[in-house]
C-alpha cells in the first residue's frame, strides 16, 4: 500500500510533492535521533565489552550486504541533477556532506546502543531502540519514516535515470526510447519511466525477505561502484586531454576502490556476483551493438593502450642492446602493388604470426598533397580492412614520395612500430615481370647501409600452393645465408596455415665436404632443436658443369616454397636480374640475404 501511495502521489503531483515530503521526512527523522540519545535505560549493561559477540553470529558479508543498501542514499543527489540549480556544486558538495554526516550518525548509534543495552538484546529484540529512547513510540515513526525516505528517493531517482538513458537512445528500439522519454505535460514528470520503476519495485517487494531482496540491490549497487572506479582510475591512466572532471579524484582511490567493490561481490554472495556481472555485460554488449556510433569503454581501452603501448616503446628503447642474444624478426616491407598481388602481405602476415613483427608500407609515388593525402586515407582504409579479414597482426601504413630511392631511404630509417628497431625489409615482385627487379637492385647499397637483412620474393600464380613444403637451398658458397634461411623456414612453419608442413634442406657441396657437411647440418639441427627430420635433408654433389639453378628446378617442382641465397658480391659480378631468374619450373621463391649470419 505504501508503494502504490507513493507511486500515486509523485505520478498525479510529480517529483516536487515528494521533495516537499522529504522535509516533513527529514523532521521526524531529526526528532526521532534527539529522543534516542535523550534515552536513559532502566538496565544498562555493568560493563561495555566493545568486541563482545552472540553465538552462532552471521558472517561478515552477510551482515554487509543487508545493511549496505542503507549507505546508498548518499548519491540520491545525482539522480535528481536535472532538477538541481547549480549540479557541478552540489553533487560534489551534497554527496561528501551525506556521506560524512552519515558516518558520524552511524557510529554515534553504534555507540548508544553499545552502551545502552546487553549484546543479546540488541541481536534478539529488533525494537531495542524503542525501550532505549526518551519517548518509545516516536522510534516506530522514524523507521517508518527512514524507509519511506528511502523509497521516495529510489522512486524519484530511477525514472529520471531511465528517462535520461531513453534521450541518450541508449535502449534497443527506437520506439522504446520514444516512449520511456515521454514526459507528463502538466508535471514534466517521466510518467512512462515511473510505471516501469513501480513493476520492478512490485516485484521486489512480492519477494518478501527484506534479506534477499538488500543482498541483490547490495550486487547491482557494487558492481556500478566498482565500476564507476574503475573508469575512473582508468581514464586517469588513459589521460585523455578531453577528460577535465570538474571534481578530480585519484587513481590511487579509485583502482583500490573498484578491486574492493568486486571482491565484496563474491565474498557476500558467488551466485549473485555472478549474475548480477552477466546481467551487467549482456546489457552493455546490447548498447553496444545497437548503438555503435558511441565509443563507450572501447575509447577509455584504446587510451589505456596507447599509454602501455608508449611506456613499453620507451622501456624497450632504452633497454635495447646491440648485442641481441635471441634474434627475432622485425620487417618491414615496401611495395607499390599492394592491391594488385597479396603476396608480400601474405610473407609479412606469417612471419609476424608469432614470433616478430611486421610493417607494411604502402608507397605511392608522388608528392604530399591533399589530393595525395586523400589517396593515402583511402589506401590504408582498404588495408586496415584486408588485415581485418586476414586476422593479421601486421601494422599498416602509407609512404608518399617522389621517387622510389627516397621512398626505402625513409623506410629505413623509421622507428621500429615494436620498440625495437627493424632489422630486415622485405621487397616483392612478379616474376613474369623481372624489371621490377631493378628498382629493387638499384638500392642494395643503400639498404646494407643500414645492416639490413633483405628479402625478396618472387611471386608466382601458384600462390605457395597448399602451403606444405619449404625447400631451402645452401650452397658452399653461401653459408653465411644457410641459418637465416632455416629460421625463417621454422617462423613460417609456426603458422596455423602452414600447420602439417615441413622444410626440406638441400645442400649442394662439392665431394670431398659431403662427409663434413653432413656433420655440420644434423649438429646444426640438433643444437638447435629443429623439427626436421634426417630424411629431410639432402646432400648433392655439385657439378661444376651443372648451374645449381638446374637442380632446384629438378627437386623443388613441387614445393610451395623455395628458400635461396644471395649474396651481395654476385650482384656486383654478374648482370643483376640474371641472379634471379632461370626458376622457371618452382612456385614462389624467397631469395635471402643477411648481413651477418645469424645463431640458430
Amino acid at each position: 500500500p505504501a508503494l502504490i501511495i507513493l507511486f500515486v502521489i509523485l505520478y498525479f503531483r510529480g517529483a516536487g510533492s515528494g521533495a516537499a515530503l522529504l522535509y516533513v521526512i527529514v523532521f521526524v527523522l531529526f526528532t526521532s535521533l534527539i529522543f534516542f540519545f535523550a534515552g536513559m535505560p532502566e538496565s544498562a549493561p555493568q560493563t561495555v565489552a566493545f568486541d563482545a559477540t552472540v553465538s552462532n553470529p552471521d558472517h561478515f558479508f552477510k551482515v554487509f550486504a543487508i545493511v549496505f543498501p542503507a549507505f546508498t542514499g548518499m548519491t540520491a543527489g545525482v539522480g535528481l541533477s536535472g532538477d538541481l540549480k547549480n549540479p557541478r556544486r552540489s553533487i560534489p558538495m551534497g554527496t561528501m556532506s551525506a556521506t560524512l554526516i552519515g558516518m558520524v550518525i552511524y557510529f554515534a548509534l553504534l555507540y548508544k546502543l553499545v552502551i545502552s543495552a546487553d549484546i543479546e538484546d540488541l541481536a534478539s529484540d529488533q525494537l531495542i531502540m524503542s525501550k532505549i529512547s526518551a519517548w518509545g513510540p516516536i522510534i516506530p515513526i522514524g523507521l517508518a519514516c527512514a524507509t519511506i525516505s528511502s523509497a521516495l528517493g529510489s522512486i524519484m531517482v530511477a525514472p529520471r535515470t531511465l528517462q535520461a538513458l531513453a534521450h541518450d537512445r541508449i535502449f534497443v528500439l527506437h520506439n522504446i526510447n520514444k516512449r520511456v522519454a515521454h514526459s507528463s505535460r502538466k508535471t514534466r514528470e517521466p510518467v512512462n519511466a515511473l510505471i516501469i520503476t513501480f513493476v520492478i519495485a512490485i516485484v521486489f517487494v512480492l519477494i518478501g525477505d527484506v534479506d534477499v531482496v538488500a543482498q541483490i540491490i547490495t550486487m547491482f549497487f557494487m558492481v556500478t561502484y566498482g565500476s564507476l572506479c574503475l573508469i575512473s582510475f582508468m581514464e586517469h591512466f588513459a589521460a585523455d586531454p578531453a577528460y577535465r572532471p570538474t571534481f578530480k579524484s585519484r587513481w590511487w582511490i579509485s583502482l583500490p576502490g573498484a578491486l574492493l567493490c568486486f571482491w565484496m561481490m563474491f565474498q557476500i554472495s558467488t551466485l549473485f556476483a555472478a549474475v548480477a556481472a552477466i546481467v551487467m555485460t549482456v546489457l552493455y554488449l546490447l548498447i553496444v551493438k545497437y548503438n555503435p556510433g558511441q565509443m563507450g569503454l572501447a575509447a577509455i581501452f584504446q587510451g589505456a593502450m596507447f599509454q602501455v603501448a608508449r611506456r613499453l616503446q620507451v622501456f624497450l628503447q632504452k633497454s635495447r642492446s646491440r648485442a641481441v642474444q635471441h634474434w627475432r624478426p622485425f620487417v618491414i616491407c615496401l611495395s607499390a602493388r599492394s592491391f594488385e598481388r597479396y603476396d608480400a602481405i601474405e610473407m609479412l602476415r606469417w612471419i609476424s604470426h608469432k614470433y616478430g613483427f611486421g610493417t607494411y608500407i604502402h608507397y605511392i609515388n608522388g608528392y604530399l598533397s591533399r589530393s595525395t593525402r586523400d589517396e593515402a586515407d583511402a589506401a590504408l582504409e582498404r588495408l586496415v580492412h584486408i588485415a581485418d579479414i586476414s586476422k593479421s597482426n601486421v601494422y599498416f601504413s602509407i609512404m608518399v614520395s617522389p621517387s622510389y630511392t627516397t621512398a626505402i631511404a625513409q623506410v629505413l630509417q623509421l622507428p621500429g612500430i615494436s620498440g625495437q628497431e627493424n632489422n630486415m625489409i622485405l621487397f616483392e615482385y612478379n616474376r613474369d615481370q623481372p624489371e621490377e627487379l631493378e628498382d629493387i637492385i638499384d638500392n642494395f647499397p643503400l639498404i646494407k647501409a643500414k645492416d639490413f637483412d633483405i628479402l625478396i620474393l618472387g611471386s608466382s600464380p601458384r600462390k605457395f600452393g597448399y602451403k606444405r613444403e619449404i625447400h631451402i637451398w645452401i650452397t658452399e658458397n653461401d653459408y653465411a645465408n644457410a641459418n637465416l634461411m632455416v629460421l625463417l623456414a621454422y617462423i613460417l612453419l609456426g603458422h596455423p596455415q602452414w600447420e602439417g608442413g615441413f622444410m626440406k634442406i638441400f645442400d649442394v657441396c662439392s665431394q670431398d665436404k659431403i662427409e663434413t657437411e653432413n656433420e655440420r647440418l644434423q649438429s646444426l639441427i640438433r643444437a638447435g632443436r629443429l623439427p626436421i627430420s634426417t630424411n629431410h635433408v639432402e646432400l648433392i654433389r655439385h657439378n661444376p658443369d651443372q648451374p645449381v639453378k638446374d637442380l632446384v628446378n629438378k627437386h623443388s617442382v613441387e614445393a610451395d616454397l623455395v628458400i635461396v641465397g644471395v649474396r651481395e658480391e654476385i650482384l656486383k659480378h654478374q648482370r643483376s636480374v640474371d641472379v634471379f631468374s632461370g626458376y622457371q619450373a618452382v612456385g614462389d621463391i624467397l631469395f635471402v640475404n643477411t648481413t651477418e649470419s645469424k645463431e640458430i
